[in-house]
């Protein structure tokens, strides 16, 4: 290991083994008894502002696991931003391709979480979408000498693919979260995917196949596994989750226990993130023992409010995980 004086070399040698090419959002959450209906005003009991994206949100469970991570994101020249790239360093995550813009303001989601912890959410992304082929030429070095590689929707569907089919080329394992989902998905998503991982409403939108079980999610991931997929998670929240493969083409559901939710926001997240901690670090393990150990970290995350402010850390978690 490098010197403490030599603060450039040591750098290089602390790779990235997950890196998140994805969303940063500046949440402002109101919490509610109820949701409002259309053209409703009710009363809210608290309201604050939150760190989210789905791809900031998957590195910093993935960081507070123990992973070395690097986030590759776009946000605005913005007090959001400037706060969101601190919040980034404060969870020991690479900041190095978080890059900022004056053309765009820093993605905002606008959340409203009722008594029961179901949300409703809108998205504006803003910067995010200026994610470009040139920020990624600037992380094409970290996304080729990491150990797995996550992607979502909330940048580009060009930036994701770029990134992806980087990642696939230098053989690195590639996650892809298709959140928010689209019917017309590019195709090639599904072939430059190692693992497919997405919930049941967007397994329903990318499928046409209601999900509503683990046998119906079963279904939906045989069509996905089918368009080309290694391996396909559908989650299905309290449920836990089922899993297919090219390998193993029968359906497997990986319960979770229950508990109480306070606030599922960000859920689905939490449980990406530790999937790819789990894939960078422990790949020896069976994907259904990761599976396991994920849904564990997921259901811990929604017993407490806010987005990754609910996300546990390896100290606060059974030993059995590690």
């Amino acid at each position: 290991m490098a010197a403490s004086g030599e603060p450039g070399r040591q750098k290089q040698e602390e790779v990235a083994a997950v890196v998140v090419v994805g969303s940063c959002m500046t949440d402002l959450v109101s919490l509610t008894s109820r949701l409002p209906k259309t053209g409703e005003t009710i009363h809210g009991h608290k309201f604050f502002i939150g760190f989210g994206g789905k791809g900031a949100n998957q590195c910093v469970q993935a960081a507070r696991l123990g992973a070395k991570t690097s986030m590759v994101c776009k946000v605005g020249k913005d007090s959001f931003g400037n706060n969101y790239i601190e919040n980034l360093k404060q969870n020991g995550i690479s900041t190095e391709f978080a890059y900022q813009t004056e053309d765009a303001a820093t993605g905002t989601a606008s959340i409203i979480v009722n008594e029961e912890g179901q949300n409703i959410i809108v998205i504006v992304a803003g910067a995010n979408l200026l994610l470009n082929s040139d920020d990624l030429r600037g992380a094409a070095g970290a996304v080729s000498s990491a150990r797995v590689v996550i992607c979502q929707l909330e940048v580009t569907p060009a930036a994701s693919l770029e990134a992806l089919t980087l990642a696939r080329s230098r053989g690195v394992k590639t996650l892809f979260n298709p959140a928010p989902a689209a019917a017309d998905l590019d195709p090639r998503f599904y072939a430059l995917s190692d693992v497919f991982c997405c919930n049941e409403s967007e397994a329903e939108i990318l499928t046409g196949l209601p999900v509503s079980s683990p046998a119906d999610a079963g279904k939906a991931a045989l069509v996905l596994v089918g368009r080309g997929c290694q391996v396909v998670i559908i989650t299905l929240g309290a449920e836990g989750c089922v899993m297919l493969s090219q390998s193993e083409p029968v359906p497997k559901y990986i319960p979770t226990e229950k508990v109480k939710a306070v606030d599922t926001t960000g859920a689905g997240d939490s449980f990406v993130g530790a999937l790819a901690f789990y894939l960078a670090y422990y790949p020896s393990l069976s994907m259904e023992e990761m599976l396991r150990r994920s849904n564990f970290i997921a259901a811990v995350s929604v017993q407490a409010a806010g987005t990754q402010s609910s996300y546990p850390h390896r100290k606060d978690l059974p030993l059995h995980l590690f």
